[in-house]
């Protein structure tokens, strides 16, 4: 049985526009990450306009009064589909209308493809069709024809949806023998066709996890130092908006997004993690994923401050001043101060740098000073410095009076020299 090119109604031309609109906005349209099953089943009621002139049964073979076949509300259609993939399927579909003794029932096969969305699919389909005609007072007649359309359905579970409608382009070609004229002997029918009803899916495959990951940079530092940490999400709907959720066990981390900063000023010194829960709040599941990462956060060096005291002058005679200056430094740059000045001998005074020790009182001997220098962080390191006090000299004679200087040399003893023990001049002889 030939199959021609039939002349489009304008209920035709509608489904053939409806058909277009709907492929090329579903096509535009980004599809969401979702699961598909392997099988679906559509049931439901289905209203037909057959959209042909045919005989009527109140006519002969030469005279067959042509007429418009009646619309069909009686009406039931089915469909399964088996998914490849989450947008192909193979379709098979059964439909059947009637109105009196006038009826239609097609059987249809071919691709389908659904773009599938967090809430509902839209599809498209292009089924190969057999077509049953039957009219009334003029037997049946079956003929080839075709199924263009699509529609969409409303998720209401996993497993049910609600066809919210199907709109169907049914072009078909029959011959009923003995009529005449050829027009209403081969009545082309150019039928649209409406459903609603339940799709029941069947089988959906595991879904691809959600994940994450986290960095942190660097991946060591000081006391103090801020760090960055990175966090990448794997297998969420590209077209969702993520919400980061980031904690710290060291120091303090901000960020509501991909990336956060750690300050880890006050923050004790050790191994340190960083965690973030990544959330889809639009996916009903397999919505969230968790990651962390660890880093390491070092103290500062803890040397103590280095300190050296000197005493100007070094040797003195007990009663006099000298100045005693210090000098301190420390090895990690901390704020320092200088204090705590003793001696063990005399009296001492000053603040910062710089004291005075009074010699006043002090034994002779050595006189040592004390000091300690300190930083912010409580480390202390002492010095001393050391002054020689010096014997004082005798005190000077009282002075004499002229009275006592003429006494003096009034008594002083004048020797007179006598020879004695001189050889006589016998002995000379």
């Amino acid at each position: 049985m030939s199959f021609r090119l039939l002349k489009l109604s304008p209920v035709s031309r509608l489904l053939v526009f409806l058909f277009t609109a709907l492929l090329m906005t579903s096509a535009a349209a980004a599809q969401d990450d979702t699961d598909a099953p392997k099988f679906d089943i559509f049931v439901g009621y289905q209203w037909l306009h057959p959209g042909a002139t045919v005989a009527s049964f109140n006519g002969t073979s030469t005279n067959p009064l042509p007429t418009r076949l009646p619309d069909m509300g009686k009406g039931i259609g089915a469909s399964v589909a088996y998914n490849f993939t989450r947008v192909l399927a193979l379709e098979g579909d059964v439909g059947a209308n009637a109105s009196g003794d006038n009826n239609l029932t097609t059987v249809s096969a071919g691709p389908r493809i659904m773009w599938r969305r967090e809430d509902a699919d839209f599809f498209v389909h292009s089924l190969l069709s057999y077509s049953h005609l039957g009219i009334d007072g003029h037997g049946t007649s079956n003929g080839i024809g075709g199924v263009l359309g699509g529609g969409f359905d409303l998720k209401i579970t996993r497993m049910f949806s609600w066809r919210v409608f199907e709109a169907d382009w049914l072009p078909s070609a029959h011959h009923f023998p003995g009529l005449l004229p050829a027009s209403v002997a081969r009545p082309g029918l150019s039928s649209a066709r409406l459903r609603t009803g339940i799709v029941m899916s069947f089988d959906y495959g595991q879904s691809k996890p959600v994940g994450a990951s986290v960095t942190v940079q660097p991946a060591q530092s000081m006391v103090g130092e801020p760090l960055t940490a990175n966090a990448s999400a794997t297998d969420f709907n590209p077209k969702h908006t993520l919400t980061y959720d980031w904690t710290t066990t060291c120091g303090k981390i901000t960020g509501k997004g991909e990336t956060a900063s750690i300050d880890t000023t006050g923050a004790t010194g050790g191994n340190c993690t960083a965690t973030v829960k990544v959330t889809d709040p639009k996916a009903k599941k397999n919505n969230e994923a968790t990651a962390s990462n660890s880093f390491t956060v070092k103290e500062p060096p803890k040397n103590p401050p280095t300190v050296s005291c000197t005493a100007s002058p070094t040797s003195v005679q007990a009663g006099a001043s000298v100045s005693v200056n210090c000098t301190c430094t420390s090895p990690d740059n901390v704020p320092v101060t200088v204090s705590n000045y003793t001696a063990t001998g005399g009296t001492i005074s000053g603040s910062g740098n710089t004291a005075t020790l009074n010699t006043t009182g002090a034994n002779p001997g050595t006189v040592t000073v004390n000091a300690s220098c300190s930083d912010q962080r409580g480390l202390n390191t002492p010095a001393t410095t050391q002054v020689a006090i010096e014997t004082p000299p005798p005190p000077p004679p009282p002075p004499v009076s002229p009275e006592v200087r003429a006494l003096e040399a009034r008594l002083a003893l004048h020797s007179i020299y006598f020879p004695t023990a001189q050889p006589t001049k016998a002995n000379l002889k």
